[in-house]
């Protein structure tokens, strides 16, 4: 586990839950966390195609080589922790063009051979998409949130988005963060932390949102 820890001026559910960046041993945990929670995402279940066999197996792959590429990229990824548990997780894009549609040979090497080519397009389309909607130049995007099934109903996502904040205030090329959101709960929670809409959008056969937080 990290040792770094995200300042931020939300107060933990307690003295053991703290946001820390996460390092590379907890990414297996991560992915378990962020597969529970898109397994059932109407965007993945397109983007992997789940009428067809093998849809776990590619959605897997996927979390693992996107978890792969972020920290090889040096992307920030926030895990909550209770005491050494990870209970949450979230990983952002940084405001750096060259880990978007640039992403490194041999991630998409990579996930063309677990994914599949259409998931690979899917997934840099949906990058590209949310980013023309955006009314900034230089932003973090949010791919991934999440929270431990036996942590949920309890705030740890608003205290999740409590350290996004902080990770985008303390950097001084961000103008802000996207994240693209299908479920309808899904809008009404990034609206309480002042997320607002800035378009719709439409990829393959999912209709969905695309919301802003500026700094």
């Amino acid at each position: 586990m990290s040792t770094e820890a995200i300042n931020s001026a939300f107060a933990p559910l307690n003295d053991t839950v703290k946001a820390i960046y996460l390092c590379v041993d907890d990414l297996k945990v991560a992915a378990s966390i962020l597969y529970n929670a898109y397994v059932d995402d109407p965007l993945f279940i397109d983007i992997f195609q789940a009428e067809k066999e093998g849809y776990e197996s590619r959605l897997r792959s996927a979390i693992r080589e996107e978890l792969n590429a972020f920290w090889v990229a040096e992307q920030p990824m926030i895990g909550l922790f209770d005491e050494d548990r990870l209970i949450a997780v979230a990983c952002l894009t940084a405001p750096d063009a060259a880990f978007g549609a640039g992403r490194y040979w041999h991630w998409r090497l990579r996930m063309l051979l677990t994914a599949g080519l259409f998931g690979t397009k899917q997934m840099l389309e949906k990058e590209e998409k949310v980013r023309a909607l955006v009314p900034a130049d230089n932003f973090h995007m949010l791919s991934f949130i999440a929270v431990h099934p036996d942590y949920q109903h309890h705030g740890l996502g608003h205290i999740l988005l409590g350290a996004i904040d902080s990770v985008i205030e303390e950097d001084e090329k961000s103008e802000g963060v996207s994240v693209f959101v299908t479920i309808e709960k899904h809008r009404s929670f990034f609206n309480d932390d002042n997320y607002k809409v800035v378009g719709q959008l439409s990829l393959s056969h999912v209709k969905g949102n695309v919301m802003y937080r500026a700094k």
